[in-house]
């Protein structure tokens, strides 16, 4: 199954450089989520051949307008295509009247938002694939990061023993739950010999603006995949304690001692044209590391 992130804008407060506003596009077995929506996201997802239509739930990490800026536009537009299907919106409060306020007609589809308690670490959404948590953030709005787990597949079929025992199709189901086969001559074969564990559940952990924290440790503890902002570099210390932001150094710190298999790097300042520096700063520290590059997908 797909488990695959587009990160569409990495930049903070504004464009530069070719660089966009905060969003991306995490695709989980053809569910699609959206993860914050700068200004520009709808084209950044026309030009990435995103499959914007597929969305159903998008979430918000706070209301600085770098991160949900597009998504009025957004919304104008899956009303002027048409939409029919529910959209869930997830956010710290206030949202709601700061969207509703822009519209003077029925959208054509139904929006729910859901106001979220930044503070708390709980599961905000499920479905058969995945459970979606937040994650505290410390900022100067409130502010909370994404924890997207996928859940535990069944086992597979190995397909030699599908062919051995000519398994019918409609006995697969109750195979794959743990039951065993009957063959036609009544030996019973065993579930154990007839699948194999299916590969482990992945998790990705977005961490949108925040200070240096390391109580998001146990939160985001082994994931396949961290996204942590980096706004400057360590030299900007100071600036990054002052605006509650984050240094590649210190995301590069919080990504090793939480053991996670490889860190990505995003939200950078607009006083760097050339980011290979906050790469090198962070790669000294956690090696596994690499830029959020807008448009190529991050495979998990």
């Amino acid at each position: 199954m797909k488990f695959e992130l587009t990160i569409l804008g990495s930049n903070s407060a504004s464009p530069a450089f070719g660089r966009h506003l905060s969003s991306q596009v995490l695709n989980i077995g053809q569910n699609f989520f959206l993860i914050d929506c700068g200004d520009g996201t709808q084209n950044r997802m026309m030009n990435f051949k995103v499959k914007a239509t597929k969305i159903n739930q998008i979430f918000i990490s706070h209301l600085h307008g770098d991160h949900f800026f597009g998504l009025v536009g957004l919304l104008m537009s899956y009303g002027l295509n048409n939409r029919k299907e529910p959209l869930h919106i997830y956010s710290p409060p206030g949202l709601k009247p700061i969207v509703e306020i822009q519209f003077n007609h029925e959208l054509g589809y139904p929006i729910f938002f859901h106001e979220t308690n930044p503070e708390k670490h709980v599961l905000l959404f499920e479905n058969t694939s995945v459970k979606v948590f937040s994650i505290p953030l410390v900022h100067r709005v409130p502010c909370h990061g994404f924890l997207f787990v996928e859940k535990r597949r069944p086992p597979n079929m190995i397909k030699e023993k599908i062919l051995e025992y000519q398994i019918p199709f409609n006995k697969i189901k109750d195979i794959k739950k743990g039951a065993n086969f009957i063959t036609k001559d009544q030996r019973v074969i065993l579930h154990k010999e007839l699948t194999k564990p299916a590969s482990e559940p992945r998790s990705f952990a977005y961490c949108s603006d925040t200070e240096f924290s390391k109580e998001i440790i146990p939160f985001i503890s082994g994931v396949d995949l961290l996204y942590h902002e980096a706004t400057f570099m360590h030299d900007l210390l100071e600036m990054a304690s002052k605006t509650k932001h984050t240094t590649a150094k210190q995301a590069a710190i919080i990504a090793k001692e939480a053991a996670v298999k490889k860190l990505v790097l995003g939200h950078f300042s607009s006083r760097y044209s050339d980011l290979t520096p906050l790469l090198s700063e962070a790669r000294t520290v956690f090696e596994n590391t690499i830029l959020a590059t807008e448009g190529i997908p991050i495979v998990i």
